[in-house]
């Protein structure tokens, strides 16, 4: 997942943020997780779809058919860090609204939903 272009500044929304976008009528959102099959099963969030970056190769050809372009994008991982990843991927690939979740799934449990299970 590299390439020539500089590190464009991603938007980072919080997990108070991302409650708020989940739980708005209407709201049109792609939601992406890109931590591994074995964290998503000791926790997640319903809604998102699973592209593990240890995966990117048999993913990345088709992303242009999974996701649209336009629509708001929100990317989760742990802490944020291989979120922060995949949203310069992606908009190094043309997405015009991509967010990072900063924190992760650690701080929605922590901050918001602490039926989530920490690991």
């Amino acid at each position: 997942m590299t390439g020539s272009h500089p590190n464009p500044t991603i938007i980072q929304i919080n997990v108070k943020e991302l409650q708020e976008r989940l739980s708005s009528e209407g709201s049109q959102l792609q939601l992406v997780d890109v931590r591994e099959q074995r964290e998503i099963e000791i926790a997640s969030i319903e809604g998102f779809t699973n592209l593990p970056l240890s995966e990117f190769a048999a993913w990345s050809e088709q992303i242009h058919t999974q996701l649209d372009m336009e629509t708001e994008t929100l990317v989760l991982c742990h802490h944020g860090m291989r979120s922060q990843q995949m949203c310069q991927w992606l908009v190094s690939q043309g997405f015009t609204n991509v967010k990072n979740i900063s924190g992760g799934i650690d701080a929605y449990s922590i901050i918001i939903d602490p039926s989530i299970p920490q690991y």
